[in-house]
């Protein structure tokens, strides 16, 4: 490891402690051992999966799951679209055809899985390691294990009996660990947007997606027990709800499979709303005003014509660039990262990755390392909108308690943020 890149890491992590005490709602309460032990279990997951050969095989050989997850969503595609869903077909690359089946095949995937009580036993696995390393509750534990997995409105599936007594702290554990981690069904649409047709470089970005949502299970407890620290008494039982998706195999993929198409409709809606709206936005600031006061000329000389004038990615690139170097990016790709991070904290992580997979393309960063890190960084979903969507997902399940995730909201997007911040900045240090 080199020494400049671990001295930074660690003024990234005591600046991320730092912001989370300073947001506490009871900083006299906080378990340091609690937080000391999950930055721990991060940097082990992290040498593991990075440096230790027999932990990362074990990481490509899952990872390579969800490249041949690919190539079937493909042999479903091609019936339907032809050659639309070849990468070198004439069209190109269609966002639509190649990424959003995907989604739509995965979810049905997780949904047989589920009722096969296949995913229950993995989850039940990261779950006891968390809840005897970090004396966490059961529901808390069997939450932040089932989020690697599962996304934040179906994690909570397997703890549903037990939300409505849940304290307030471990209520905001579960939100945050919604926010710090992707449902499998994304993370394979973002190995597919990320490694495109290669098949080796699908396994590289799976392997490291893997490992970011998996350390930011930890990362999201730590984020969580820093801002609202548990001072009442748990449940530390681990027992996972018998929750089932569907009464047979059959509705279970049917139920997984009409999940997965609203997700994917919704994705694609909220890529073409976002996308047209940041084109809106910089029309109005860039073209109508700033192009009237000179203001695109000083940003292009700025930035050495990496942006274009003044726009939104401007914006945004330089308030997050101080973050981003904190994290460890060198100070070249600092800006790209900060416009990466504010993209996916003010619209969503999809926009934001959309806009990686194009700078990847274009060849705009300085160093790998910064592509990996912006990957980490992003594995969450870590914005506003997901706040309403676990009020409505997670209050579904239990409608007592909508007052409280309406409360928590804000401190579940801050420690979803952190968390993958967390998980981003150790894995700097390593690389």
């Amino acid at each position: 490891m080199n020494i400049e890149s671990v001295l930074r890491g660690l003024l990234g992590i005591i600046t991320l402690v730092g912001i989370s005490w300073l947001l506490s709602a009871n900083r006299k309460a906080i378990n340091w051992k609690l937080v000391g032990i999950g930055l721990l279990l991060q940097l082990v997951f992290a040498l593991g999966v990075l440096k230790v050969p027999l932990i990362a095989r074990i990481f490509e050989a899952v990872s390579s799951v969800f490249v041949v997850v690919l190539s079937f969503t493909r042999a479903g595609s091609s019936f339907l679209l032809g050659d639309l869903v070849k990468p070198d077909s004439s069209v190109g690359f269609v966002f639509l055809f190649q990424i959003l089946p995907t989604i739509i095949f995965f979810s049905a995937l997780t949904s047989l899985l589920f009722y096969l009580n296949i995913l229950q036993k993995i989850v039940y696995v990261f779950a006891w390691v968390m809840n005897k390393t970090m004396k966490l509750s059961g529901s808390e534990s069997l939450a932040a294990a089932g989020n690697i997995f599962l996304g934040q409105t179906e994690a909570p599936l397997l703890i549903k009996p037990y939300i409505e007594k849940m304290t307030r702290s471990e209520l905001l554990c579960l939100m945050c660990g919604g926010m710090a981690t992707i449902a499998g069904g994304v993370l394979a649409a973002y190995v597919g947007f990320l490694g495109g047709s290669d098949p080796v470089m699908q396994l590289y970005y799976a392997k490291h997606l893997l490992a970011a949502s998996v350390m930011s299970a930890p990362a999201a407890v730590v984020a969580a027990k820093i801002l609202l620290p548990e001072t009442q008494e748990f449940e530390k039982k681990l027992e996972l709800s018998k929750e089932k998706i569907g009464t047979n195999a059959l509705e279970a993929i049917s139920n997984g499979t009409g999940d997965g198409i609203r997700l994917a409709v919704n994705v694609g809606a909220m890529l073409l709303v976002f996308i047209a709206f940041i084109a809106m936005f910089n029309y109005i600031i860039r073209d109508l005003i700033a192009e009237n006061i000179g203001l695109n000329g000083w940003v292009k000389n700025f930035t050495d014509n990496r942006f274009d004038g003044f726009t939104l990615q401007f914006v945004l690139g330089y308030i997050c660039a101080p973050l981003s170097w904190l994290m460890g990016v060198c100070k070249e790709d600092m800006v790209l990262v900060g416009q990466l991070l504010g993209e996916k904290t003010i619209l969503n992580e999809f926009v934001a990755y959309t806009t990686l997979g194009g700078m990847k393309t274009a060849a705009v960063f300085h160093e790998q390392k910064s592509i990996i890190m912006a990957t980490y960084i992003l594995c969450g979903f870590a914005n506003f909108a997901s706040i309403g969507i676990q009020i409505g997902g997670i209050g579904a399940l239990a409608p007592s308690r909508r007052k409280d995730l309406s409360e928590l909201g804000i401190r579940a997007l801050i420690g979803g943020t952190v968390a993958s911040l967390f998980t981003a900045v150790i894995v700097g240090m390593i690389l």
